[in-house]
């Protein structure tokens, strides 16, 4: 009966969005890839509202279900059935009966299995499409026969670009650049290391005046002769970078001059648990990753972490990678093992966490340097005794470990966690 529901559900949201998209005919920009959607996302939301009247995915949005919820502006009913009827009844109201409508829809586009992008690639035919990442190991693999097959679902979306519309990339991204011949539409490159339309260097982490902790990160971009400086704040990582000048090259694409477009990000912040700074107990600091964890995204945070320049240690604390099938063990093996080279100390949580340990012990991390935890909640008051002034500590792990309850055990500001962390709706409390 509750996937009878469900599909029910599903099918009449999907009919009405699909209505919705007919009638009004809004610009689609649809954003795919393994890492950084949701940044990327908001980044583009940032530059493109204040030209024109635009909606983004909430949150993640971007399934089956959260795609035509952003489409048709409801909110995830969760489990009210109640709340999912009314959502149907609205849904054919707007499908039918409304008038005012945004010109411009900003949506993720996530897969979890074999055949879902083509579910989505039915019915929506996107203007834009933006590529992010696509990892050798990438998340959801585990419900892929290769690796390459998470690729080939992915690309489908570049598939339906309408003919007048643009492909967006990431330049740097080998797995992505080696595809271009097979794309027929406009393409745009931004990269870090290569040359592209939209290029990014000299990156420097900036700190405090003490010169103590890291407030952000500087970097400078180049497009079309033109050179500009850009300082976001409160987030470190390449991985912004990166989603910032995917951004500028959608807001170039729809007439938005760079310097207009960097104006508008100038006092943007970042969602939670994508590699925030926030103030920890014991003058220490946080660095809070814990929306979801992947290899590459785990690799980037661990490099990130190793960058600084700070008096105290520097304390990773890990919790399972999932969904990664027959590269479960390998990977947490090897991330464990990277971990030595950047951390002094590492604490991990959940049923793969031994692997981090094995890593980190044959690469040469001292083993009273590990401690190994069976709940995040014994992980959490570890942490609290373990820090001191000067610490920096990045708490990394898959959505299902729920590492956000690590942070709150140890952020200075834990009577502002419902702002600052993720995963703080009476939902998921």
């Amino acid at each position: 009966m509750k996937n009878f529901f469900k599909k029910m559900v599903v099918g009449i949201l999907f009919f009405s969005a699909k209505q919705v998209l007919l009638r009004h005919k809004p610009v689609v920009i649809a954003i795919t890839g393994s890492v950084g959607k949701t940044t990327t996302k908001d980044f583009v939301y940032e530059i493109l509202k204040e030209k024109f009247k635009t909606r983004k995915s909430q949150k993640s949005f971007n399934s089956e279900l959260g795609v035509p919820l952003t489409i048709l502006g409801l909110p995830n009913a969760w489990n009210s059935p109640y709340e999912w009827i009314q959502n149907i009844i609205k849904s054919l109201f707007i499908a039918f009966f409304s008038k005012d409508y945004p010109e411009t829809l900003v949506l993720e586009i996530g897969i979890d299995r074999p055949g879902d992008m083509e579910k989505i690639t039915s019915w929506i035919k996107p203007d834009v499409v933006i590529m992010t990442r696509l990892p050798k190991i990438p998340v959801h693999v585990e419900y892929f026969k290769t690796p390459e097959d998470v690729i080939f679902e992915k690309f489908k979306l570049v598939d339906v670009l309408k003919s007048d519309g643009v492909f967006i990339y990431n330049h740097d991204d080998a797995l992505i650049a080696n595809r271009l011949s097979d794309v027929r539409s406009k393409t745009i490159g931004y990269s870090r290391y290569l040359s592209s339309d939209f290029t990014a260097g000299k990156d420097r982490i900036i700190y405090d005046k003490d010169n103590r902790y890291p407030t952000g990160v500087e970097f400078i971009i180049e497009h079309d002769k033109e050179t500009k400086r850009l300082f976001i704040a409160d987030t470190i990582g390449t991985q912004h970078i990166y989603a910032v000048l995917a951004a500028l090259a959608v807001g170039n694409y729809f007439g938005i001059g760079l310097e207009t477009s960097i104006k508008n990000l100038t006092d943007f912040k970042t969602q939670p648990g994508r590699m925030r700074l926030l103030a920890g107990i014991k003058s220490s600091l946080i660095i809070d990753d814990t929306y979801n964890s992947s290899p590459i995204a785990l690799q980037n945070a661990l490099e990130t972490i190793g960058e600084l320049q700070v008096e105290g240690r520097k304390i990773a604390i890990l919790g399972d990678m999932l969904e990664l099938g027959d590269y479960t063990k390998d990977e947490h093996y090897r991330l464990g093992k990277l971990s030595a080279r950047y951390v002094n100390n590492l604490l991990v949580f959940g049923k793969f966490s031994k692997y981090f340990v094995e890593g980190a012990l044959s690469a040469g991390m001292p083993e009273s340097n590990i401690r190994q935890f069976d709940s995040v909640k014994k992980c959490g008051l570890f942490l609290q005794s373990l820090l001191s002034l000067g610490d920096v500590a990045l708490v990394k792990a898959s959505q299902g470990s729920r590492a956000e309850k690590i942070v709150l055990e140890v952020m200075y500001d834990s009577d502002f966690a419902e702002d600052l962390l993720v995963r703080q709706d009476k939902n998921w409390l």
